[in-house]
C-alpha cells in the first residue's frame, strides 16, 4: 500500500512539474497594421481624473470615443464626455461633445506602442444636482499627450496627459482649466480605405 501511494504521489508531482505554464499576452508587434488607413477606432478613457486650479476640486469621467484613420498614423472622429464632480457636498453632472484628430508619431515607436498627440474643441455643459438650471453650455477645447502599448493586434492600453480649457460664458469671468491624466484603451477594427 506503501508503495502504492508514493507511486501516486511521485507521478502527480513529475505532472504538475512537466505542466506547460502559459502567460498571458501582455504585447503584440502589430501596431503598424492597426493605425492604418481605413480602419477604426473605438475605446474609452476611464478613470479620468482632473485637477481644476480654479476651484481645487477633483473629478472622474468617463470618455467614449470613435475614430476613423484618414491616412496612415492620422484619426478623426469623437469623443463624448460623461464626468461627475464633487465639492463640498455637492454633485455636478458634466456632458460634453467633441470632434477629435489623433496623430501617432512614427518616431520613437516599436513594435508593441506608439506615442500619440491628440487635440479637440467642442461643447460641454453641467448639471448640478438639487439645482433646477443647468450652467450654460460652454466651449472646450483640449490637447493631449500619450503613450498606446498594445496587448494584441487590435486592442492598445493607454495613459494620456491633457490640458482642458472650458469656459461657460466667452465675456464672463467664469471657466474652468486644468491637467488631466486618463487611463483608457482602445479597439482598433478593420476597415476599407475611401
Amino acid at each position: 500500500m506503501k508503495i502504492l501511494f508514493l507511486s501516486f504521489a511521485f507521478a502527480l508531482v513529475a505532472g504538475f512539474a512537466s505542466a506547460q505554464v502559459t502567460m498571458p499576452q501582455t504585447s503584440s508587434a502589430s501596431q503598424e497594421a492597426a493605425i492604418s488607413q481605413g480602419n477604426w477606432m473605438i475605446g474609452a478613457g476611464i478613470g479620468s481624473t482632473n485637477y481644476n486650479f480654479d476651484t481645487e476640486t477633483f473629478n472622474i469621467s468617463l470618455e467614449p470615443r470613435a475614430a476613423y484613420f484618414i491616412r496612415d498614423n492620422v484619426a478623426v472622429g469623437a469623443q463624448v464626455k460623461l464626468g461627475l464632480t464633487t465639492q463640498d457636498g455637492s454633485s455636478v453632472f458634466e456632458y460634453g461633445v467633441a470632434p477629435l484628430i489623433r496623430y501617432y508619431f512614427p518616431e520613437g515607436a516599436s513594435p508593441t506602442s506608439r506615442w500619440f498627440a491628440e487635440g479637440l474643441v467642442g461643447v460641454g455643459g453641467s448639471h448640478t444636482k438639487n439645482n433646477d438650471k443647468d450652467e450654460p453650455v460652454s466651449l472646450l477645447i483640449g490637447i493631449s499627450g500619450g503613450y498606446s502599448h498594445f496587448v494584441s493586434r487590435n486592442v492598445a492600453l493607454e495613459a494620456a496627459l491633457g490640458y482642458t480649457y472650458n469656459k461657460s460664458d466667452v465675456g464672463a469671468e467664469t471657466g474652468m482649466s486644468g491637467l488631466g491624466l486618463t487611463f483608457g484603451f482602445n479597439i482598433y477594427l478593420p476597415g476599407q480605405k475611401w
